[in-house]
């Protein structure tokens, strides 16, 4: 790499944005994109000085760019004095060398981008882990013959200075013992929490998560429901570790709510993987609601690559069509149209009659800044726990203070009275309403 290149890029630098758009590929609207990379790099605290889209026909194996385009990028790059230049695409190493060497500023490209966010905003060792096991693996692909070792190490910074730097040689053999070591420790994770989720299975709360793609406001709902203070700002992917809350639901005493990390168009392979874990806690759910940026231009778009991920995860049933072209979900979703107040009068009656004309999907309008709809949300979340519900009674002995809390917190109690005296003194009878997984979790206590 060149000298003048070695140098590290910081927070506040003048950033230059550019989007290769592939011929033949229309799942998202150009300007869309642009506004989606401007926001991960603020994320990062970068200025962005300009965002360009460069139409590609044919991507070139060296630089993807043609020269006349590179050249019009070294131009903006002067015009606008950036010091940095991030590809919203997928670079090969040497795609990335070459760019660099023509253009004589730092280049990196999305994954790299989101690599940075990810390795900022990871708070638990889980996290870290996690993030710097997807920088090594990145960074493994970047290895190219000329370089001997990596200038740094930073379990998931590339190019932005912090904390907790360390030097390391950067052979593959050495990347490739790191990574065999955070494998091990993260199965360990995996394995406790594997643990946790068997306690809150025999628990008696249902688990309501709450998916959707970054910046949709999961953050703030979760907040809103719960009175926690969980990061919640405009930012793409300003929460990353899961977070658990017990919220009030109509008919079920108290819920789990639980927050996840935020998905996004063509996320980086390696952070799929990594992230695999904290996004498991979604198929031990109950309920699921997926948080929908209602305002967003782009919200169809966003739709598909969350549901794209929860097929991966197997949350999508068995993949069998709705006739709408989408997979049923093997659990319970709710779609939640949030950002309402952002619309204006005509688009938010566009949106009721579409809500209307949605047979068998459950959709609710709210403002979860706002709090507009909120409630009518926590009804409906209570509805659909409750709805296979059936009626059971029991006959307990007035001691058994677990499997009673258990049916009060887990089913509406019809009625409860004296039943006499049994072997182990009074006993009582309850009437209860229990839907058939909170029988068997009765059953096994």
């Amino acid at each position: 790499m060149n000298d003048e290149l070695k140098g590290e890029v910081t927070r506040g630098a003048r950033a230059l944005v550019v989007y290769p758009q592939m011929r033949g590929r229309s799942d998202l609207d150009p300007e869309a994109r642009l506004e989606e990379a401007k926001g991960l790099a603020l994320a990062i605290g970068l200025v962005v000085a300009e965002a360009l889209a460069i139409p590609i026909r044919e991507p070139r194996a060296g630089t993807l760019f043609g020269e006349g385009q590179i050249q019009n990028i070294g131009v903006a790059c002067e015009l606008n004095e950036a010091e940095l230049i991030i590809v919203d695409g997928s670079l090969s190493a040497i795609q990335q060398r070459n760019l660099e060497e023509k253009l004589k500023r730092k280049v990196i490209d999305r994954t790299g981008l989101i690599l940075e966010i990810f390795g900022e905003r990871a708070a638990t060792a889980e996290g870290r882990l996690q993030v710097e096991l997807a920088h090594l693996d990145y960074q493994a692909g970047r290895l190219v013959r000329s370089w001997t070792h990596l200038e740094r190490q930073r379990g998931g910074f590339g190019f932005l200075g912090g904390p907790g730097e360390t030097q390391i040689e950067a052979d593959r053999r050495m990347i490739r013992d790191r990574m065999g070591k955070i494998r091990r420790e993260l199965e360990q994770v995996r394995r406790t929490r594997g643990l946790h989720r068997d306690r809150r299975e025999k628990a008696p709360w249902p688990i309501v998560a709450l998916v959707g793609y970054t910046n949709a406001g999961k953050s703030t709902l979760f907040n809103y429901l719960t009175g926690a203070e969980v990061m919640a700002q405009d930012l793409l992917f300003a929460t990353l570790d899961p977070t658990m809350r017990g919220i009030r639901v109509p008919g079920v005493e108290k819920a789990i709510l639980s927050d996840t990390v935020g998905f996004i168009s063509d996320l980086p392979t390696q952070l799929v993987a990594a992230f695999r874990a904290t996004l498991e806690e979604v198929t031990a759910a109950d309920l699921i609601l997926h948080v929908r940026d209602i305002a967003n231009p782009d919200t169809e778009a966003q739709k598909r690559q969350v549901l794209d991920v929860l097929a991966d995860l197997g949350v999508l049933g068995s993949g069998e069509d709705d006739g709408e072209g989408e997979a049923e979900p093997a659990i319970p979703m709710i779609e939640v149209w949030n950002k309402w107040d952002l619309l204006d009068p005509a688009q938010a009656e566009e949106l009721h009659e579409a809500i209307a004309n949605r047979v068998g999907e459950t959709i609710v309008p709210i403002s979860a800044r706002t709090g507009m709809g909120c409630e009518a949300l926590l009804d409906t979340v209570g509805q659909l726990l409750t709805e296979d519900s059936k009626l059971y009674s029991f006959v307990l002995p007035a001691a058994d203070g677990q499997r009673i809390a258990f049916l009060h917190a887990r089913g509406e109690v019809v009625s409860e009275e004296d039943a006499g005296e049994g072997e182990e003194g009074p006993l009582l009878r309850l009437q209860v309403r229990l839907s058939d997984r909170e029988l068997g979790r009765f059953s096994a206590l």
